[in-house]
């Protein structure tokens, strides 16, 4: 970078353009961290295996994870592929159903054995462990018992759960993550019933609806998730994080939002998207209450915070997680607040699109490359939510499964994307990590199990080898990690004001 700054000063401007167009490992800060993710249920497999019980995912997937990729046998191989790749964190997550198979009370201990044997894996061989507590798999039995997030019980068996986490693991965690992507587990769980544990009620699901409230439940889920994450926030602060010197705090998915037209209408349904989207968790976190404007809408069907609990939610976390894949385009639908009975859906009265004419998917066959949607989040959380510490916790590009090992498109798009991440730094962002998803192909739940892949190592789920095969990205991103290449930067501008104006 000394170089670059000579040359500045002695030729032109025009040189700058050209070292800002390049980038390495060593342009970002020191402690940042580079890293790859999967969770539990869609690469562990042995779902049936040394006293594990079903989760929730296991049941609305009708077993469609039980062998995954059977990570559970084979993570002494994957962690020395991920020590090859040269990952320098690996962000998974603990199956609850494998450690404490009734949901409480007793510890499994070859579940015990299994988290201990992995997290000693990744340190022996200098790989961080970063830790998610909970992805959309809380146990059957909860769910039987009480149903499952829709109950306060939970807040109090969550709590214990993650002490025995906490315990047994946490001298050796560096980074904890209590819920991965809350806002979409309470709207896709408990409103569209398109996640688990598939709660929905006509004419709201997308699908078979059995039970559930589509109104209201959505709603209830997500208060009972941030109590039972500031409940875990203030346990670890208070019991174990002097001791063990590790970070606590919550992932979010956060796609980058944007009018569909320069209309005044658009940008208001774009920052009530924004409040529904982002402010549903964060604003309690960062403020102590939910946005105003969606209090105002949801009206009762939203729980009200106590003052108590405003005070426990407020603060709890040390660092937000972001998962975000790409920009879409928002679109005025003020009409659905006329319904006599709305979801959260209808509540935040938006259309959503990938494109001006496409319909927003959840996971298309490939997403838009939109690096500047990424710079654009990391600005908004600094500017809103007062610059908090940030991991990009999932950020990668989605491909048929079967499609060639010379993944070109992927190695564009993480190229384009941690190159925004650098300039949304250097702009001020205090983002400290950054995270592939995926490092494996996995089982995808909104992918039609393992018809779309996110992974750098192919899996070939027909193989009972599973044997993994490195793709393009892979080698790309193992150059990249390792300080090999200087990476050209792909030249993609914003085009969001060339599609305004169309």
């Amino acid at each position: 970078m000394k170089f670059c700054y000579l040359l500045i000063l002695l030729l032109n401007v025009a040189v700058t353009v050209f070292c800002a167009d390049k980038y390495s490992r060593k342009d970002f800060p020191p402690g940042f961290v580079f890293g790859a993710g999967t969770f539990a249920y869609q690469v562990e497999g042995a779902a049936h295996e040394d006293g594990r019980t079903p989760s929730v995912w296991d049941t609305f997937s009708n077993g469609g994870g039980d062998v995954a990729v059977d990570q559970y046998h084979r993570y002494k191989e994957d962690v020395k592929l991920m020590a090859e790749t040269g990952l320098e964190a690996y962000k998974f997550s603990i199956s609850w159903s494998r450690l404490i198979p009734n949901g409480r009370g007793h510890v499994n201990p070859k579940g015990l054995e299994y988290y201990n044997n992995l997290i000693n894996e990744l340190i022996s061989h200098g790989i961080e462990a970063h830790v998610s507590l909970f992805n959309y798999d809380h146990p059957q039995s909860l769910e039987d018992e009480y149903g499952g997030w829709i109950s306060r019980k939970i807040v109090r068996d969550f709590t214990a759960y993650a002490d025995v986490c906490f315990r047994e693991f946490g001298d050796r965690v560096s980074s904890w993550i209590t819920i991965n992507e809350p806002n979409v587990f309470a709207q896709g769980g408990y409103d569209l019933g398109i996640t688990p544990p598939g709660r929905c009620s006509p004419p709201f699901g997308i699908g078979h609806c059995y039970k559930g409230n589509s109104s209201y439940e959505p709603y209830l889920a997500a208060y009972h998730m941030l109590l039972a994450h500031a409940s875990t926030v203030r346990l670890y602060r208070n019991k174990y994080q002097d001791k063990q010197h590790g970070v606590i705090g919550v992932t979010f998915f956060a796609i980058w939002l944007v009018p569909l037209t320069n209309s005044t209408e658009d940008a208001a349904a774009t920052e009530r998207a924004k409040d529904f989207f982002f402010g549903w968790f964060l604003n309690p976190l960062v403020f102590g209450d939910y946005p105003e404007m969606m209090k105002k809408i949801v009206g009762t069907r939203l729980p009200a915070l106590t003052k108590q609990e405003s005070e426990l939610v407020k603060g709890a976390f040390d660092f937000i997680g972001l998962i975000h894949y790409t920009t879409i385009y928002v679109q005025e639908n003020s009409e659905s607040l006329k319904l006599e009975t709305r979801d959260f859906t209808a509540d935040a009265a938006v259309n959503m699109f990938l494109d001006k004419d496409d319909p927003f998917v959840i996971i298309p066959e490939e997403f838009p490359l939109r690096p500047w949607g990424l710079q654009a989040l990391l600005e908004y959380i600094k500017q809103t939510y007062g610059n908090p510490p940030v991991y990009i916790h999932e950020n990668g590009q989605v491909s048929p499964h079967n499609s060639s090992l010379e993944d070109t498109s992927r190695v564009k798009y993480l190229n384009a994307y941690i190159g925004s991440l650098l300039d949304a730094i250097r702009n001020g962002s205090n983002t400290r990590g950054y995270f592939v998803w995926s490092f494996l192909d996995a089982y995808e739940i909104l992918g039609n199990g393992f018809e779309m892949s996110f992974g750098l190592y192919f899996v070939d789920v027909e193989d009972p080898g599973l044997k993994r095969k490195p793709k393009q990205s892979a080698h790309w991103y193992s150059n990249f990690l390792k300080g090999n290449i200087q990476i050209e930067r792909e030249n993609l501008s914003n085009p969001a004001r060339q599609h305004l104006s169309q």
